[in-house]
């Protein structure tokens, strides 16, 4: 049954699966044109540093999200939508489920009986676990029972414990010519297992080609050597074998069937955990905050004399991207636009599958209304390759921009699909259909969608070692925030590449050269770049964060790296004209 929840008091108006709010504010006339995303609040109080206030709206619109009461019990990860939409499957699927799968698959997820490398669990074992498990989430229970904070002050002592501050943050921080934590440093402590030096990469490329030929003695050896010389709290190499060796375990033994970060001890993190991690990380490492700063600053260039600007974001989670945007519109000489923001998200599991799209919706209604922006919401929570153009209301004279950052490789590719049609071009069929004046997107530039095993085993190596080994050397791992960004970036990704086939790998990255020309098939022309824009990149990057960082651009491509390794792409797209 549909129903329709009307609030009045700020005007939103929520269905079951997409809904809208409009409530338009005071215009605010200011000749300023910095651009407040990296730039110096106007009037920074004597207590505020560079870095907080370079980062102010973004890290601002985190803390009113961490200052909020109800935010404890809730989870923030993409981990359930994607288990949804891995376990969804089409009518012929099901039909399909009693025929037998190939020979090499029904081995691969099911242990095989003479398999005898991995010691046997005991039912004792199973019970013991589950035991276990039920008194954290007992514990769990209660803890969700005690009684709220009642006064802001009490709740804002209680949040101090999680946040970083940001006067106090000195491990890490991007500041200017401040190279980043060196490698080695003493702020952790190292497991000292053998003074034997391996060769991780390798014993995990011998570890992988046992379990691709299926010899399981050669591939339990190898995974008893890797965790002789591994730790999920040591060095990068260290937590590289550990994740890897667990992700191929699941792979041998068929234990996973959707990896969610299940590995992990901890796993299920709340927003508070993910949110104090986020901070950390985006003032220590540029890959998102650089990709939200060029897509602002290009969709500020477009919609400069516009009336109304409309940005249908895919994947717009918590809204990160817009704090900055908005404020940046609201010191637009001559006022504000009307904004309307449509977001698009996977449904969540549960009776209200698009619960974190409607939050997202009254938070950034809230910071409009500081900035005095007008502003519209309208949320979809559905499986992107599902929607269809009526579904978004897009109205004539507007200008329309279509955003997807760090999204697309979620979406199914044709080899998940039964139908002739790839769910990830039937979605760009639809950017196309948008017409909109400005398409952005930006992708990992990932090697590792590969149908053979061992060859996405070897791309996925490469690509975690450079990202273990950039997290090292940037982010500290006090109160666990390193821990928890290479969960929720790195491994959770890795373990759906490693342990899954099929649906149940969610993680398909493509490289940028892959994605121009589903792009070009789509029907887009590229727009090249703003050399502005890519000057003020640049530099940022030179002056505010490890000098390993690298920024190039090319043509109408944007990369960013580490080490000289390519891990992001961004482009900006225009619908070519029709023939």
């Amino acid at each position: 049954m549909d129903t329709t929840l009307q609030v009045t008091d700020d005007g939103f108006k929520f269905g079951n699966s997409s809904g809208s709010c409009c409530k338009p504010g005071k215009t605010l006339d200011s000749g300023s044109r910095h651009f407040t995303c990296f730039y110096e609040s106007t009037n920074p109080s004597p207590t505020e540093t560079t870095e907080s206030s370079e980062y102010h709206p973004v890290l601002k619109y985190i803390n009113d999200m961490l200052m909020e009461e109800d935010l404890e019990g809730h989870s923030c990860t993409l981990e359930d939508s994607l288990a949804l939409q891995a376990a969804e499957r089409s009518f012929l699927e099901v039909l399909q489920e009693g025929q037998t799968p190939p020979p090499s698959m029904t081995s691969l997820l099911q242990p095989t009986s003479d398999f005898t490398g991995l010691p046997e669990i005991s039912e004792d074992a199973v019970r013991r676990d589950h035991r276990l498990r039920d008194e954290d989430s007992l514990e769990d229970g209660r803890r969700s029972k005690l009684p709220a904070v009642s006064t802001v002050d009490e709740l804002a002592e209680k949040m101090e414990e999680v946040l970083l501050v940001d006067q106090n943050n000195n491990h890490g921080e991007a500041t200017p010519n401040k190279p980043g934590r060196e490698k080695g440093s003493s702020n952790r402590s190292k497991p000292q297992k053998s003074d034997q030096a391996v060769d991780m990469r390798s014993l995990l490329m011998q570890c992988a080609q046992a379990v691709a030929s299926f010899d399981h003695k050669i591939a339990a050896e190898k995974l008893e050597e890797i965790r002789a010389h591994s730790s999920s709290h040591g060095d990068a190499t260290q937590r590289l074998g550990y994740h890897f060796a667990e992700s191929l375990e699941a792979r041998i033994t068929g234990t996973i069937k959707t990896p969610i970060s299940a590995t992990v001890s901890g796993a299920g993190a709340t927003m508070v955990e993910i949110l104090t991690a986020y901070k950390e990380f985006v003032q220590a490492c540029p890959s998102i905050i650089m990709c939200y700063h060029t897509s602002n600053r290009t969709i500020i260039e477009l919609a400069s004399k516009a009336t109304t600007l409309h940005i249908i974001d895919f994947g717009i989670f918590y809204g990160f991207q817009w704090p900055c945007l908005i404020e940046t519109l609201s010191r637009r000489p001559s006022g504000p636009p009307m904004l309307r923001v449509t977001g698009i998200e996977l449904p969540q599991q549960g009776f209200r599958p698009s619960e974190r799209v409607e939050e997202t919706g009254r938070r950034l209604k809230r910071f409009c209304d500081k900035f005095n922006v007008p502003f519209e919401y309208s949320f979809i929570a559905k499986n992107w390759e599902t929607i269809t153009l009526d579904e978004l209301v897009i109205n004539s004279g507007e200008t329309t921009v279509v955003n997807c950052i760090f999204r697309l490789h979620y979406t199914p590719d044709e080899t998940v699909s039964v139908s002739l049609d790839s769910p990830r071009d039937t979605v760009l069929k639809l950017f196309r259909d948008i017409n909109p004046d400005l398409f952005v997107l930006a992708e990992i530039n990932g090697m590792y969608n590969s149908p053979f095993f061992l060859t996405r085993f070897r791309e996925v190596l490469f690509h975690c070692s450079s990202l273990f080994d950039m997290f090292e050397t940037t982010i500290s791992d006090e109160n666990g925030c390193r821990t928890l960004v290479e969960r929720e970036l790195v491994t959770r990704d890795a373990m759906s590449v490693i342990a899954c086939e099929g649906p149940e790998r969610f993680a398909r990255p493509e490289t940028y050269k892959q994605w121009q020309v589903r792009i070009l098939r789509a029907g887009f022309r590229p727009a090249k770049l703003n050399k502005q824009i890519m000057s003020e990149v640049k530099e940022l990057i030179r002056e505010r964060y490890h000098k390993d960082f690298v920024i190039d651009n090319d043509n109408h491509w944007m990369f960013q790296g580490w080490k000289g390794r390519v891990l992001y792409a961004l482009s900006c797209w225009k619908p070519a004209k029709k023939q």
